[in-house]
């Protein structure tokens, strides 16, 4: 979608809404290269993208924990980043960055 409409921003409230409201574990897999859509619910801070997390410690050394954050009430977030700037495709990143967080476990069959 077009940018600037509120998507991140849609979607972190009615996560922090089905968190509070309703105690449905939640996650948010953010798949912009700008890697933003989860910024709000961590409390403004961004955090490390799998993309960056694999060009940095390669993929025999990446863990859930070095992707997968924790947030307003418990909500829990990964941004899969993009390529760098000039290389690739940023779909390509988006599938990447889905097969790892299969591969890791990082969607249980406990979030809503």
């Amino acid at each position: 979608g077009k940018g600037g409409m509120g998507k991140s921003t849609t979607t972190q409230n009615m996560a922090a809404a089905m968190a509070v409201c309703f105690k449905k574990k939640v996650m948010i897999h953010g798949c912009d290269p700008k890697a933003d859509a989860t910024r709000m619910i961590m409390g403004g801070m961004s955090q490390a993208t799998v993309l960056d997390t694999l060009r940095e410690f390669g993929q025999e050394n990446v863990t859930l924990d070095k992707v997968v954050s924790e947030g307003f009430a418990g909500v829990r977030g990964v941004e899969s980043g993009g390529p760098e700037p000039g290389v690739g495709c940023a779909g390509r990143g988006i599938i990447t960055a889905i097969d790892l967080m299969e591969e890791l476990g990082g969607y249980p069959d406990d979030l809503e």
